[in-house]
């Protein structure tokens, strides 16, 4: 073989990939993602208080293991956070909020996407909300950053095809994904009212806002002009 070809084939043995390597870096990750789930599973089942020695213990593992496959607990908390958000929470809204309905039923349906999905796993939502500090809060503030630019993307198509103003429609889903979140967060604490009774307010008071807002056109300054009584007129009182 030519000296040449020997030293192309040196250098093409040398770049190369070690097999060894990728297999296990595919299967680390194929590995860590098993371990989110069962933590998921195991905080469904022993409660938002669970501690690492729980989840091993509902994983049928050793806390060895899992310190095999994330640093420490935070490392663990944030893959679950950022798991749960993927797979369950961001994927019921953005299919809500790309339904083909009008306005009104539109709002009512992403409300309720998103209510309905903490009320049947309240745990592992307390669980996340419960961890979201330091860098685990960048996962559910990009949740929900998403979540309010998609919402922003509809309300601005939405009101320009009427030829409205929508320069307003980013601080808008902003505040309506941050009231529909606290709000929930409060709920779900403590259950002072039904689902039903909590989707029904949301979507009052977001609709409200909404019905405003275009009959302004979207915009500030003819909002300003126009008269704001509470109600049109006092109800008429017994005599």
């Amino acid at each position: 073989m030519p000296e040449t070809d020997s030293k192309a084939d040196t250098a093409d043995k040398a770049e190369k990939p070690d097999g060894r390597k990728r297999r296990w870096r595919e299967h680390k990750i194929a590995r860590r993602e098993e371990l989110v789930d069962g933590t998921l599973a195991a905080i469904r089942a022993r409660g938002r208080e669970i501690g690492m020695d729980e989840i091993a213990s509902e994983i049928g593992i050793s806390k060895t293991v899992l310190y095999r496959y994330f640093t420490d607990k935070n490392d663990l908390t944030n893959a679950t956070m950022t798991r749960y958000v993927e797979t369950t929470l961001a994927p019921r809204i953005y299919f809500a909020i790309s339904g083909d309905l009008d306005e009104y039923h539109l709002t009512q349906a992403v409300i309720r996407a998103y209510v309905e999905t903490v009320a049947t796993d309240p745990e592992v939502y307390l669980y996340v909300m419960a961890n979201n500090a330091g860098s685990n809060r960048d996962v559910v503030a990009e949740s929900e950053r998403m979540i309010a630019e998609l919402l922003a993307t509809v309300l601005g198509e939405r009101l320009r095809v009427r030829e409205m103003d929508s320069g307003g429609s980013v601080p808008w889903a902003f505040a309506i994904v941050g009231a529909i979140q606290l709000a929930t967060h409060w709920w779900i604490s403590n259950k002072s009212m039904s689902a039903e009774d909590l989707i029904d307010y949301l979507v009052m008071m977001t609709w409200g806002g909404i019905h405003g807002v275009a009959s302004a056109n979207g915009s500030p300054s003819k909002f300003k002009s126009l008269p704001h009584p509470l109600v049109d007129e006092l109800p008429a009182q017994d005599s």
